[in-house]
């Protein structure tokens, strides 16, 4: 076994050592999250799910008009990556993408990604024969506004393909910034 990797095949037989070794790999590779995530949302040209938009010309859009709107760095990044699990699972991608930014991001703004789906809710649900008023149900919140906010003013707006969007680079600083920090909870 190379000596840059432990050797137990079960974690109840593994020594200190071994799991030294495991946290240094971790945290070298924790520096190539941000690329990671930015090869994420640059995979997302092409896909268009059955909008008039692409994926990427979503996620650019909703975070161009949260900037436009002066809202927080982290508000802009969750607006980016808001839909970014939808690389896992279309139908789950607000839980996938919440968790995804969890680490990194405030728990309001976890809630705030986590539920947004619910909240667009409003606009189509009815279609699918489900309840248009699922937001409701966190109206006592203290992040409700800024959910209702990041929803009717930037997500549920963004499929325009006549808006002139900030390209990717544009938002790539906060990403790598936002993601070289190493998350608790390992």
């Amino acid at each position: 076994m190379p000596e840059d990797r432990a050797s137990f095949s079960r974690m109840d037989q593994s020594t200190r050592a071994e799991w030294m070794t495991i946290g240094r790999a971790t945290a070298e590779l924790q520096s190539s999250v941000a690329d990671r995530v930015v090869s994420m949302l640059r995979g997302f040209d092409q896909l268009y799910a059955g909008f008039a938009v692409s994926q990427l010309h979503h996620a650019l859009q909703t975070a161009t008009m949260a900037r436009r709107a002066n809202a927080s760095d982290e508000m802009v990044l969750c607006a980016l990556c808001h839909d970014i699990g939808k690389h896992v699972s279309i139908a789950n991608h607000a839980a996938i993408a919440a968790e995804i930014l969890r680490p990194y991001v405030s728990d309001d703004a976890y809630k705030i990604v986590l539920t947004h789906q619910q909240f667009q809710g409003r606009h189509y649900y009815e279609h699918f024969g489900k309840s248009s008023t699922l937001r409701e149900r966190h109206r006592a919140e203290p992040w409700f506004a800024l959910a209702e906010r990041f929803t009717e003013e930037w997500d549920q707006a963004a499929f325009d393909p006549a808006y002139r969007v900030l390209p990717l680079a544009e938002f790539e600083p906060l990403v790598r910034a936002t993601f070289a920090n190493y998350p608790t909870g390992y």
